[in-house]
């Protein structure tokens, strides 16, 4: 069974996202830091799906959101690993 947290922002996981990074097996810093260059090539409001194995992504993630300027809009919780939905700010 899987955990999902949702934030403050209209987009669900049943909505689609625009890109997907997936940063499974890297550790930290490296998927903030592949996440960053993904969205810089995206478009103001585009949503990214980032995969994620590091268990400091989940510290990692949203405090990067919040620094850069991109929403946080939710995480789930698969085990092993996570899925960050971020907006592109």
């Amino acid at each position: 069974m899987s955990a999902t947290t949702e934030h403050s922002d209209t987009t669900h996981w049943d909505d689609e996202w625009d890109d997907e990074l997936d940063a499974v097996g890297l550790i930290c810093p490296l998927p903030v830091l592949k996440a960053r260059k993904r969205l810089l090539a995206m478009e103001t409001g585009q949503v990214l799906r980032l995969l994620a194995s590091d268990p400091a992504a989940v510290i990692d993630v949203p405090h990067f959101c919040q620094e850069a300027g991109h929403h946080y809009l939710s995480m789930q919780d698969d085990g092993e690993t996570q899925a960050y939905l971020i907006k592109r700010g």
